[in-house]
């Protein structure tokens, strides 16, 4: 259920970046922070995507750690074009506020998966470096 979930908003949320990369190409004429944000923003939901296409728990585990390292770093371009003045107020508390949920709902599936992934136990015949 929450995984039906997080397909959908990081989708939602790609189209929202989308449109806000094509709002500071056209109106701002900025285009270094903009792909920034663009790669990262719709990242998130190709790897969500990705993620329910992987052969093992663990591969599910690594895309959606991607998926929340890549939510992690959209944060910080949307904090940038903020505090530079590429958006304003209103328009920032807004897709922030989808980043933030996304992150939550990431953080939250991704312990959850962790916590059912069996630990490894050491094989004592191992060789250990010195």
């Amino acid at each position: 259920m929450r995984q039906n979930v997080i397909a959908e908003k990081s989708k939602k949320f790609a189209l929202r970046i989308i449109a806000l990369y094509k709002y500071l190409k056209k109106e701002e004429r900025e285009f270094v922070l903009s792909k920034q944000v663009l790669r990262s923003g719709t990242s998130i939901g190709a790897n969500v995507r990705e993620a329910f296409a992987a052969q093992t728990d663990a591969d599910f585990l690594a895309k959606l750690y991607i998926s929340f390292k890549e939510a992690k770093e959209t944060e910080y371009w949307l904090e940038l074009l903020h505090e530079s003045n590429y958006i304003n107020d209103q328009s920032f508390d807004s897709i922030y506020k989808d980043c933030q949920e996304i992150i939550k709902i990431l953080s939250s599936i991704t312990k959850t998966q962790k916590e059912k992934q069996p630990t490894s136990i050491p094989n004592s015949n191992a060789k250990t470096n010195p």
